[in-house]
């Protein structure tokens, strides 16, 4: 049921969808069917069409005068190229989130409100102009009491309730496309609306970034190649952030780095290694690395990474599965890479490894005619699950997550260094990291990880292994007892089945000679021989009757 906001809201989406030639979405839904053939027939309409960008273009401008919400909803489509054909999502990959801020009494408000006390007790200074404004969030620059130089993210006043107004349509909006739209069902437009609401709504709680950074922090406390941000827990609230205040050049600005004398080799080299070592060492990767939110320190070419509200994971078996897939397809063994898909359940088991085989070269052969350092992985990998689409493969959310990551990762590594070569950095790694999972020092590893809880139960074997024994024997015994029922049961029911058949026989035959007896002599038969017949047929009728009896 649609609320009158909520009306006029979606109103507004459809004259904005028809403002930007986007009109076949309204009329293809059924009020307009009856009279769609009229429109067609106006000069109007195809002048106006004629004048009109292309199509990926509309959906873009659409998007962008719907407002923040729904351009960041065409930030992270942009991302799903495993759905999306790749005009529309090249398109939609340039959609920019400039938000204008909300006023600065309104920010103060929304910290006085989580801290309960009045902004001057927490901070020293708190600027009122906004250091950057998105669509869920803005952040000032402010100086805690002892000097420190933090920013303060905060939540956008009334963000969840338009988040979720906004996504309500956007379900609304995505099952009538699957419904009337042609290129509904191959796109799942609610899968997608799915998957958006999970991301949006996972960013709105800053104690959750907060944690992501934290655990990001940890990860790569010291390093030479990243710094993460400290987090000022005392500060945080659900929608409030304050994070320590970094400065850095923007990634982007590839000039300014390059006078700086930061090697560009170098910095795309280790962007890629940071990738895969967030990915397979950590298995917690930042999943926003955007150029937007990557730094560079001058002086030591170090990254700096910000906002964390996206983060991803593998299990174990995805991490390897993974990795044999990348190393696999390297050395074009396409054999390999249909099998494992199989074997992870990526696709069905049923499935023929020959022909899923056979589609994968076909789609892989024509990538390793570009030189090697032209290979890229975000477009294997997305060519790779579009053909394990057609093959019933199930959309994989953490794939698709890595997916958007590799393919932001290996752009940003391109803008800064173009010769970069992805697989001279990252094949090592991976045959590393291989190796690390099997084999002795693997064992090791694990029976060093699994040594406290062994030794807590060391104690315990003689005893567990005992009642393992006398459980086992009991098992076995109660097994045997069960056979001797079940053999007992089998040779009574078959005892039963034989006095059924007996029976039967028996009353069979003393009807027959009963009605012989009874009708007596025909004209073909004697009546001596058809009285004869009768009563055999009742005796022996009797007697299995008899029988039966004494065997119940």
């Amino acid at each position: 049921m649609i609320g009158f906001s909520e009306g006029l809201r979606l109103a507004h989406i459809s004259w904005v969808l028809v403002k930007h030639g986007l009109d076949e979405v309204l009329l293809a839904t059924h009020l307009f069917r009856p009279v769609r053939f009229l429109i067609f027939f106006s000069p109007f309409y195809w002048a106006r069409r004629n004048r009109l960008p292309a199509y990926p273009v509309r959906i873009r401008l659409a998007l962008e005068e719907l407002g923040p919400i729904f351009v960041k909803f065409g930030q992270i489509l942009s991302t799903r190229r495993d759905l999306l054909p790749h005009d529309i999502a090249e398109e939609l990959a340039r959609l920019q989130d400039r938000v204008p801020p909300f006023p600065n009494e309104v920010a103060r408000r929304i910290i006085e409100r989580a801290y309960g006390r009045p902004i001057e007790e927490q901070f020293d200074d708190f600027e009122a102009s906004p250091m950057a404004s998105a669509s869920i969030a803005q952040v000032h620059a402010a100086t805690l009491k002892d000097g420190k130089k933090v920013v303060v993210k905060v939540l956008r006043p009334g963000i969840e309730r338009t988040i979720r107004r906004d996504v309500g349509l956007l379900y609304i909006i995505a099952r009538l496309a699957n419904r009337y739209w042609r290129e509904g069902r191959r796109m799942r437009p609610v899968e997608v609306v799915r998957d958006y609401e999970r991301t949006i709504m996972d960013e709105l709680d800053l104690q959750r970034e907060a944690a992501n950074a934290s655990q990001l922090r940890r990860n790569w406390e010291g390093s030479p190649m990243l710094y993460i941000p400290e987090v000022y827990w005392d500060y945080t609230r659900k929608d409030v952030l304050v994070l320590e205040r970094i400065s850095g050049i923007p990634v982007g600005h590839v000039a300014e780095l390059k006078a700086q004398g930061v090697s560009m080799r170098k910095l795309g080299e280790q962007g890629v290694e940071i990738f895969f070592t967030q990915v397979f060492r950590d298995n917690f990767f930042h999943a926003d690395m955007h150029p937007g939110n990557i730094f560079v320190e001058p002086d030591t070419g170090r990254y700096i990474a910000v906002d964390f509200g996206i983060v991803g994971s593998l299990t174990t078996e995805d991490q390897r599965y993974l990795a044999e897939n990348l190393l696999a397809f390297f050395n074009r063994d396409y054999y390999r890479v249909a099998e494992l898909h199989v074997e992870s359940e990526w696709v069905p088991k049923d499935t023929r490894i020959d022909e899923f085989e056979a589609a994968i070269r076909s789609v892989c052969e024509p990538i390793f005619n570009k030189p090697l350092a032209e290979i890229s992985f975000g477009h294997f990998l997305i060519n790779l699950f579009q053909t394990a689409r057609r093959f019933n493969m199930e959309v994989q959310p953490q794939l698709v997550l890595l997916q958007k990551t590799l393919l932001y990762i290996e752009g940003l590594g391109r803008q800064l260094y173009p010769e970069l070569d992805l697989w001279q950095t990252a094949k090592p790694f991976m045959e590393r990291w291989m190796k690390e999972q099997v084999g002795p020092k693997a064992f090791l590893r694990k029976l060093r990880r699994n040594l406290p809880m062994i030794s807590e139960h060391a104690a315990d074997m003689p005893l567990l292994l005992h009642k393992a024994v006398v459980d086992s024997s009991a098992s076995r015994q109660e097994l045997q007892r069960q056979a001797l029922e079940l053999e007992r049961l089998r040779m009574d029911m078959e005892r039963g089945r034989r006095t059924t058949v007996i029976t039967v026989s028996g009353a069979a035959m003393l009807i027959s000679g009963s009605l012989l007896i009874t009708l007596g002599p025909s004209v073909m038969l004697p009546g001596r021989f058809v009285l004869a017949a009768g009563l055999i047929l009742c005796s022996w009728g009797a007697l299995h009757l008899i029988y039966a009896w004494m065997r119940n």
